[in-house]
């Protein structure tokens, strides 16, 4: 396949789209120098927005409910994002931009997730402050489709990049490194907090780790533990986003909007590993050879 673009399994409204995007591409290598790098720069950019898809329109469901949804709907806010959340995973799965083995994946993060927002919420980390129907012991049900939207991106970027690695950690190291995250997230408000000695055990094991990533033809790579940290910078701009529209709210935003403190942004880091590990047992980490 010329043009990874293109999905695993394609859907007939693409294939114009694909077509001209391939020419443009073979065009923009003929010339090389700046056209080729300017062409890059932008498929990159077009792809990581296709990647977040799911995340993107949840995003924007949140701002637009936030500045239009009437407040006196029969139905409530809460539970309109509920609903349209599973709309748009439905859509997703029936235009074939996700598989089936990820959708279960997604899937399993949703449950995980909405385990630790009960828990969250019920030791006052953070607490959603309007009502909904659709909720479990306070959590609306559309909190687990934001984490499960962090699942969606990584198993779509995966693909679209052709993800491979170099000296990537065995799948009992990564395995024993989000087990002891995911626990840490509860057990820190009883014993200590681990999470700066998991950081330290994680960035041993992903020291020597580079991903490599094709934009169109040519691989291109990076320490996969920066490319951790930029989408978990991402994550915890969109949360700014999140809580400015009241979806949830941290204590010191009860009394008026501040930014989310930039000690969430370890937690989100964390958290990504967490989504990584779940995806690669779809995603299988195969070793990079320069096809």
């Amino acid at each position: 396949m010329s043009d990874e673009l293109q999905p695993k399994y394609p859907w007939w409204p693409y294939q114009p789209l694909v077509a001209w995007e391939n020419r443009l591409g073979q065009s923009a290598e003929k010339k090389g120098g700046l056209p080729l790098f300017c062409y890059e720069f932008i498929r990159f950019g077009v792809k990581q927005a296709w990647a977040c898809l799911f995340g993107g329109l949840l995003l924007a469901l949140l701002v637009g409910t936030h500045l239009w949804y009437p407040k006196d709907a029969f139905l409530t806010r809460y539970d309109f994002l509920v609903i349209s959340a599973i709309l748009i995973q439905a859509m997703m799965l029936a235009c074939r931009m996700e598989t089936l083995e990820e959708a279960k994946v997604i899937l399993l993060f949703h449950i995980t997730g909405t385990v630790m927002e009960i828990f969250k919420t019920h030791m006052g980390s953070w607490q959603y402050p309007e009502a909904g129907h659709l909720k479990i012991v306070g959590v609306p049900l559309f909190s687990g489709f934001m984490y499960a939207s962090v699942g969606s991106y990584i198993a779509r970027v995966w693909r679209l990049f052709d993800f491979s690695f170099t000296y990537h950690p065995y799948l009992r190291t990564t395995v024993a490194l989000s087990v002891a995250i995911y626990i840490n997230f509860f057990t820190h408000h009883y014993v200590y907090d681990f999470r700066w000695a998991i950081l330290a055990v994680l960035a041993f094991s992903f020291r020597k780790t580079w991903i490599y990533f094709r934009i169109r033809r040519h691989y291109r790579r990076m320490p996969l533990l920066l490319g951790f940290f930029l989408a978990a910078a991402f994550i915890w701009f969109a949360e700014n986003i999140c809580t400015f529209t009241n979806v949830w709210l941290y204590p010191n935003q009860m009394n008026g909007w501040h930014m989310v403190p930039m000690g969430k942004l370890v937690s989100w880091y964390m958290l990504m590993i967490i989504s990584y590990v779940m995806v690669s047992f779809v995603n299988k980490p195969t070793p990079f050879q320069d096809r």
